[in-house]
């Protein structure tokens, strides 16, 4: 209790609310519910330290020289009290002074709302209404690229192959809303042949708000599975948002991943289903799984293409062959198929793997979501080594079905059956740990304390021959 007390003023104090501001990407109602949460404001950066951007640096001078001035009226207060006899003087200066940390870290969101309202909103309006013209008058194919997860993975897949044969631009790493698709919509040169156009869904509207202006003539639609449900509320919500896009296409040249259970029940008459089995009448066989890539054979009547890429799982074999059929069906030669999607590399913190000591790792912890989960613990079941462990601190923004879908998670974990699991200490834990004891789980549960810890000495902790699958992250903002 005392040094939870004695955090608040603590000089390192103003940084920790930046960071705190940062790691919620500057939104105020983010961070003041994670600053109520917090106990002990000299524990809250685990996972990385402020990054001091420009506006990181404004927000930190502000806070300081605010803090400044509130303890200097403080000090003054009681100053008139004890010399002149200010009636409550003592009482309200006293009141200042010890108040100013939860004082300042409510009002430096201040400037956030203002400049969110007054300044970014209108330049990003602006930025906006400029990219729809651009959009609707290029000339290029336009495909849009949405769903609840694997959107940044398909939109790679897709610039790889496609690139092979025509020229193809693509929105950067996972810049996937309104501002960023202005921002990529002016650095188009005008000769693509080719667009890109990856949907980042965040609340009710967002994916046909998106459609009205990027103006896509293709569409793919990656799965359905909670995600932002605190802002959706409902999976159905989410889906009725995400298959908008469809419904803007009037469902021709909508393509759906059929291996989505949430997804089907959004799939109509004319929509494309893509699935390891086959995608645009091509048919898939001799699929081959290893930790080093996946290989397999698609055929369409007298057609036949050996393809291999260095993506892991069968969860893959879908998206590669859409795009193999895609890029047939707009010109590109069996050739260059070939060769597109033998360039197509796991992406960041996406079922990444890398030797470490002998053993393998496999890093699939960005973000997250229950398919992403049924899709790594398939390939952990499916991949042979000497010891098979799994780690994960669960998943984020799951809603009201929480406790639900971490004790499916712990299912799924069970049913991959790795000899070691480890978890992080947060409210995720029991929840997964109560669906590992209901599929009867019978190896090593280890729950970290100190996850940045446990990730920085990773080396220590494997051993050769071992399989490490990484799944999912938390930042400091949620416990």
């Amino acid at each position: 209790m005392i040094r939870a007390a004695l955090s608040l003023y603590s000089v390192r104090y103003p940084s920790t609310i930046v960071y705190m501001l940062q790691s919620c990407e500057y939104r105020p109602g983010p961070f003041l519910a994670w600053y109520w949460r917090t106990q002990d404001f000299s524990s809250v950066a685990h996972r990385r330290d402020l990054e001091r951007t420009k506006r990181a640096r404004l927000l930190l001078t502000v806070l300081r020289a605010g803090m400044f001035a509130q303890i200097v009226a403080g000090i003054l207060l009681i100053a008139l009290w004890h010399f002149n006899g200010l009636s409550g003087g003592w009482q309200f200066g006293f009141a200042l002074i010890l108040s100013y940390p939860i004082v300042w870290a409510h009002l430096i969101t201040i400037p956030l709302y203002l400049g969110k309202w007054f300044v970014v909103a209108p330049q990003e309006r602006r930025l906006i209404s400029q990219s729809k013209h651009i959009f609707s008058s290029h000339r290029a194919i336009c495909i849009a690229v949405a769903g609840s997860y694997g959107k940044t993975s398909m939109k790679e897949i897709l610039l790889t192959v496609l690139s092979e044969g025509k020229k193809v631009a693509a929105t950067p790493a996972n810049k996937n809303v309104s501002v960023s698709h202005a921002k990529f919509a002016r650095n188009l040169s005008g000769d693509e042949e080719v667009i890109i156009v990856e949907f980042g869904e965040g609340k009710p509207g967002d994916v046909k708000r998106f459609a009205n202006y990027t103006q896509p003539t293709h569409a793919v639609i990656t799965g359905l599975a909670p995600a932002h449900l605190d802002r959706y509320k409902t999976l159905q919500n989410a889906g009725k948002d995400i298959f908008s896009l469809a419904e803007f296409l009037d469902h021709r040249n909508v393509y759906v991943n059929g291996e989505s259970p949430d997804a089907v029940d959004f799939i109509a008459k004319g929509d494309d289903v893509y699935t390891a089995e086959g995608a645009l009448g091509w048919n898939i066989s001799n699929i081959n799984l290893a930790i080093t890539g996946t290989s397999f054979v698609m055929t369409k009547g007298k057609h036949k293409m050996k393809l291999a890429s260095s993506l892991l799982g069968r969860h893959n074999v879908g998206p590669l062959a859409l795009a193999a059929a895609l890029a047939y069906e707009i010109g590109l030669s069996e050739k260059q198929i070939i060769s597109g999607v033998a360039k197509v590399l796991p992406y960041e913190h996406r079922m990444q793997p890398y030797s470490l000591g002998g053993a393998w790792v496999v890093d699939d912890t960005y973000n997250g979501n229950i398919e992403g989960v049924r899709a790594g613990t398939e390939l952990l079941k499916a991949l042979p080594a000497k010891r098979k462990i799994y780690v994960t601190p669960g998943l984020v923004d799951q809603g009201k079905k929480s406790k639900e879908i971490h004790e499916t998670m712990g299912e799924l974990i069970a049913k991959a059956k790795p000899d070691q699991v480890v978890l992080m200490h947060n409210s995720a834990a029991p929840h997964i740990k109560a669906g590992l004891d209901k599929a009867k789980y019978k190896g090593e549960i280890t729950i970290e304390k100190d996850p940045l810890l446990f990730y920085t000495n990773l080396d220590q902790f494997v051993a050769v021959g071992d399989i490490v699958l990484m799944q999912n992250d938390w930042t400091d903002n949620y416990a």
